[in-house]
C-alpha cells in the first residue's frame, strides 16, 4: 500500500512540474506598502505618546493597586461583591492589558514592518552566517525604534517595573513572618480548655483511658492577662485564626505509660496532657491516634508523633516534637493551661530545630 502511494505522489509532482525548465522561480516578496505613521510625522508622532500613554497609564493603575490593597479594608462590599477584590482585580488587568496592548500597538504602527526572509541550514552556522545574523539583529534593533524612542521605550520600562510592586504586595497574602506568628498564642494561665465544637470546659472525670479530645482555649471568658484590649476582645476572623493556631489535642493514657522530661513533671493532670493540634511539619491538623501505642499521625505526610514520649518524632518528615501544653485544674475542677506554650507552634522553619 506504502509503495502504491509513493508511485502516486511522485507521479502527481512529475506532472505539476512538466514544461518548468530548472527550479522553480523565487516568487519574491510583495512590494512594501507604507502605514500612515510611515509617510505622516504628525501620526508617528501621535502614535508613540498614544503608546505611551498606555505605558504610563498602566504605571498608574499598578501604584493603585498597591493603594487599594492598603487602603480598602477587606471586608468592604460594592455591588455585592469584595470591593478590595474588585478593585485589586480590575487594577492588575487593566494594566496588564494595557502593556499588552501598548506592545502591539508599536509593533504595528511603529516599528519597520519590512518582510525579510532567512535561509536555514541543516548545520551549524559558520562564523560569517553568525556575524550576518547579530547585524540583522542589530539593524531590527534599529529600526523597531527602541533605541531611538526614548520616550516609547522609557515608558515602557518603567510600566514593567511598576507592574512587580503589586507582585511584591501580594507576598503580604501569605501570612505574617514566622517569627511573629508562631512564637505564642492566646493560651495563658487559667485558661479553660474546652471542646472544639460545643465550647464546653472539660473535667479530667470527663476523659475516659485512651480518649483523645480535640479542644481549643476558651478565648471568650473575660481574663485579665491579656496583653491588650484587641487582644482580649476577638471576634471574627481574628478569633478564628487565634482558636486555629492554639488548636489542641487531649489524651488520656495510664501514669505508667507516660515519660515525661524532668521539666514536664507536673504538665499533665491524671494522665491526661495536651499538645498542640499543628503538625511541626507543614502544620496540617492531626488527630489520627493509636491508644496502644500512644501514636498520633498526621494524615498529610505520615508523620508519627509518641505522645508518652513529649510528643516525640517516631516516623515522617517532621523535624520537631509536638509542642505540649502545661496543664492544671481551677477551682471548679475544669481542666485550665498553666501557660502558653513553652516552644513555637507550627511548622518548622529556619530557625527552628529539635528543642
Amino acid at each position: 500500500m506504502s509503495d502504491y502511494h509513493g508511485e502516486v505522489e511522485r507521479h502527481d509532482v512529475h506532472r505539476s512540474l512538466e514544461g518548468v525548465d530548472g527550479p522553480v522561480p523565487n516568487p519574491g516578496l510583495p512590494e512594501h506598502e507604507p502605514r500612515p505613521t510611515d509617510v505622516d510625522p504628525a501620526l508617528d508622532k501621535r502614535a508613540e505618546r498614544q503608546v505611551a500613554a498606555m505605558f504610563g497609564l498602566a504605571t498608574l493603575l499598578s501604584l493603585v493597586f498597591v493603594v487599594a490593597y492598603v487602603a480598602i479594608p477587606r471586608d468592604a462590599v460594592f455591588l455585592d461583591f469584595s470591593a478590595s477584590n474588585l478593585a485589586l482585580g480590575l487594577c492588575l488587568g487593566l494594566a496588564m492589558t494595557l502593556i499588552g496592548v501598548g506592545a502591539i500597538q508599536w509593533a504595528k504602527k511603529l516599528m519597520d514592518d519590512h518582510e525579510i526572509t532567512e535561509q536555514r541550514h541543516p548545520v551549524a552556522s559558520t562564523p560569517e552566517d553568525r556575524e550576518v545574523a547579530l547585524t540583522a539583529f542589530r539593524t531590527g534593533t534599529e529600526e523597531s525604534g527602541f533605541g531611538r524612542r526614548a520616550l516609547i521605550r522609557n515608558s515602557m520600562l518603567g510600566s514593567l517595573a511598576v507592574l512587580g510592586l503589586p507582585a511584591v504586595v501580594l507576598l503580604g497574602d501569605l501570612g505574617p513572618l514566622p517569627g511573629k506568628i508562631l512564637t505564642r498564642t492566646v493560651w495563658k494561665r487559667g485558661m479553660r480548655v474546652v471542646h472544639d465544637v460545643t465550647g464546653t470546659p472539660i473535667r479530667p472525670e470527663d476523659m475516659e483511658l485512651g480518649q483523645l479530645v480535640n479542644a481549643e482555649p476558651d478565648i471568650l471568658v473575660e481574663n485579665e492577662e491579656f496583653d491588650s484590649e484587641d487582644e482580649k476582645n476577638l471576634e471574627g476572623t481574628a478569633l478564628l485564626n487565634a482558636k486555629a493556631k492554639a488548636a489542641v489535642v487531649l489524651v488520656r493514657m495510664e501514669i505508667d505509660d507516660i515519660t515525661p522530661l524532668p521539666s514536664r513533671a507536673n504538665w499533665g493532670v491524671d494522665g491526661i496532657l495536651c499538645y498542640s493540634k499543628i503538625c511541626t511539619h507543614v502544620g496540617c491538623p492531626i488527630s489520627l491516634y493509636e491508644q496502644i501505642t500512644h501514636h498520633v499521625l498526621c494524615p498529610c505526610h505520615q508523620s508519627t508523633f509518641d505522645l508518652a514520649d513529649n510528643g516525640k518524632v517516631l516516623f515522617g518528615p517532621a523535624a520537631r516534637s509536638l509542642p505540649q501544653l502545661p496543664l492544671g485544674v481551677d477551682d471548679e475542677g475544669y481542666l485550665i493551661a498553666m501557660s502558653d506554650f513553652r516552644e513555637p507552634v507550627g511548622p518548622s522553619y529556619w530557625e527552628l530545630g529539635e528543642p
